[in-house]
């Protein structure tokens, strides 16, 4: 039985979802916008915390991607997904960047609700065991893991090429691609061929730590050290030890805390929070981010020195829609892997499902094609799976692309008005207020379209 928490403003959708559940033997909280949401983190017992929670997109006090960003800044790192009836593959491509385990549509599929909600458990307890105290661990890791498939492409090869040229030596390594680009593969994969396989590789999402919990996350705490620490800690630091520490969206990590990583990187000494003593730690260290870092640090945004240090040797993951070689080699894998885990016998994909995967842009990369692959095969009965099976998002998102150019007046607008809105919050450095006097818009106007064109 799971603990979970249902954030849902239709009264008769959260009842008819919280007795589903009900019925498969888990425990549901009902809450029905952010505020209630919130309480019911705060008075939670700790002997019995939420393991999942399962947030409904738009809520009458805001929506649900702010909330976990903010939850996820004050270092809850609850596995969580998002459920929305608008069929934007974007909106879920951002939730999964700052910390969603998954998205899924409505109507809700019953079976697609059950598969998401195992896989948010198994999340949920591998991440309960990755935070208990490390000594060595095995470098082969799960199998699934640490599957790095090779595409045949020329930009494909390159990409190999640079993996396997770096891996033997300990040069520091910055993995720079979109989100949901395999970046952590890479890393592992780096790690894998390296002269460190047989020690620990670490890996941490800087994205879900907060400000004030990030450097004990990192180099560890004495007991007593600040309030709330209850006993030692080991930092990941410490736990990476003769391995690899891998330090994913590393950009969100704060100016203090980068002091302290480049002193560590330096001296490869580390002194955990309240304590006086140095402890020695050799470990190699790969970044992944989805910005430029260079930019960054020309903007005084990240430091300078840091970033020098870091970037030893970088190499970019290009994105799905520029792998077109590779489709058909990502696709096998993955419905492979999808029949094994889910029992099914999905032997091909419809032409017609093939000419929507080629058409198709992948903002979500890797990661949305796994995904839509897994719902795919869940949802397909046959040995051939159809578009029946596609997510509604998809077959939306072809079909918008298909409207002759020029043809809608509307989109036309809207596109233009998101190019404004984009020039001015950049020439402002994004201070809102400003933007809306600009624009001579009020504040709450361009917040509702600052969400409408998932302007970041």
């Amino acid at each position: 039985m799971a603990h979970l928490l249902l954030v849902e403003d239709d009264t008769t959708f959260s009842k008819l979802l919280s007795n589903f559940l009900g019925k498969h033997g888990h425990q549901v909280k009902v809450c029905s916008n952010i505020k209630e949401a919130r309480e019911a983190l705060k008075n939670s017992d700790s002997d019995e915390p939420f393991e999942v929670l399962m947030l409904d997109y738009r809520l009458p006090d805001g929506n649900s991607v702010d909330f976990l960003k903010a939850l996820r800044s004050e270092g809850n790192r609850t596995a969580a997904f998002i459920m929305t009836s608008f069929h934007d593959v974007r909106t879920a491509v951002t939730a999964m960047q700052i910390g969603a385990f998954d998205y899924i549509t409505k109507p809700v599929n019953p079976e697609e609700l059950l598969m998401v909600l195992r896989e948010a458990l198994n999340k949920a307890e591998s991440a309960d065991t990755k935070a208990a105290p490390k000594t060595k661990t095995s470098a082969k890791g799960d199998k699934q893991s640490l599957e790095f498939i090779e595409g045949k492409s020329k930009i494909s090869k390159q990409l190999y090429e640079y993996v396997r040229l770096v891996s033997p030596t300990d040069m520091s390594v910055i993995i720079q691609g979109e989100s949901g680009t395999g970046k952590e593969h890479v890393a592992k994969s780096i790690h894998k061929m390296s002269k460190r396989s047989n020690g620990p590789f670490v890996a941490i999402d800087c994205g879900s730590l907060s400000k004030e919990l990030a450097a004990s996350e990192l180099f560890g705490h004495k007991k007593g050290a600040f309030t709330g620490a209850l006993q030692d800690k080991i930092g990941q630091f410490e736990a990476a030890d003769g391995g690899t520490l891998f330090l994913d969206e590393i950009g969100n990590l704060g100016y203090d805390v980068q002091i302290k990583l480049l002193r560590a990187l330096q001296e490869r000494i580390i002194v955990p929070i309240g304590a006086t003593q140095q402890i020695k730690v050799d470990v190699r260290l790969i970044a992944a981010t989805n910005e430029d870092l260079m930019v960054n640090a020309a903007n005084g945004d990240f430091r300078d020195d840091l970033y020098h240090r870091l970037n030893e040797f970088k190499i970019e993951v290009p994105p799905l829609r520029k792998r077109g070689e590779d489709l058909g080699i990502f696709i096998h894998h993955f419905v492979e892997r999808a029949n094994e885990e889910l029992g099914r016998n999905v032997r091909e994909l419809s032409k017609e499902v093939m000419d929507v995967f080629h058409k198709y842009d992948w903002p979500g990369n890797l990661r949305e094609l796994n995904n839509v692959i897994k719902r795919l095969v869940l949802l397909s009965k046959e040995e051939v799976a159809t578009l029946n099976a596609l997510p509604a998002e998809m077959i939306t998102a072809m079909e918008d692309q298909q409207k002759p150019a020029g043809s809608d007046l509307k989109a036309l607008q809207e596109t233009h008005e998101k190019e404004m809105i984009e020039k001015v919050l950049q020439e402002v450095r994004y201070n809102k207020s400003k933007a809306a006097k600009l624009l001579n818009i009020d504040r709450k106007t361009l917040y509702y379209k600052i969400e409408k064109y998932h302007i970041e």
